[in-house]
């Protein structure tokens, strides 16, 4: 899975002029699903969502998790976060899960999130036109790949 954060004021996702979720202070979570995605990589990357460090604390400091500040996530897959580029100018999705591997890792992706960050995370919908508005906090954008744990 390849996960790109944003540390955002607020939030929101909006399928066809009607919001599906949104969220005030916290993280904007875009989601792409491997083939080679498992459950360990669902629970490595879940609990680095909760408790990666980039939110101030009194001092200015980067050194609150989304659960120390009782922060929500809006998670929204995203499929071309896969996208090659090698060749040609137009991008290839071929790292992408298909629908039938990527919709139930991804499912059991929102509820390890739910069950790590002890409420449930806002959602867009698996595969829809999605207009995603945020405020991002910082900036503070993240890139986590779970095959390469960096």
């Amino acid at each position: 899975m390849r996960l790109v954060i944003q540390r955002v004021k607020e939030a929101s996702v909006a399928i066809a002029g009607t919001v599906k979720g949104s969220i005030g202070p916290g993280l904007l979570v875009l989601v792409a699903v491997e083939a080679v995605d498992t459950q360990e990589d669902i629970e490595w990357l879940c609990g680095k969502i909760v408790k990666l460090r980039v939110f101030d604390d009194e001092n200015g400091v980067m050194n609150r998790s989304v659960q120390d500040i009782g922060g929500d996530v809006l998670v929204v897959s995203q499929f071309t976060l896969f996208a090659s580029t090698r060749k040609g100018n137009r991008p290839s999705y071929s790292r992408s899960a298909g629908p039938d591997i990527a919709i139930p890792l991804y499912e059991r992706f929102l509820a390890r999130l739910e069950l790590d960050l002890g409420k449930p995370p806002a959602t867009g919908e698996f595969g829809a036109d999605m207009q995603v508005a945020l405020v991002n906090n910082g900036p503070v954008t993240i890139i986590i790949d779970s095959q390469l744990k960096e």
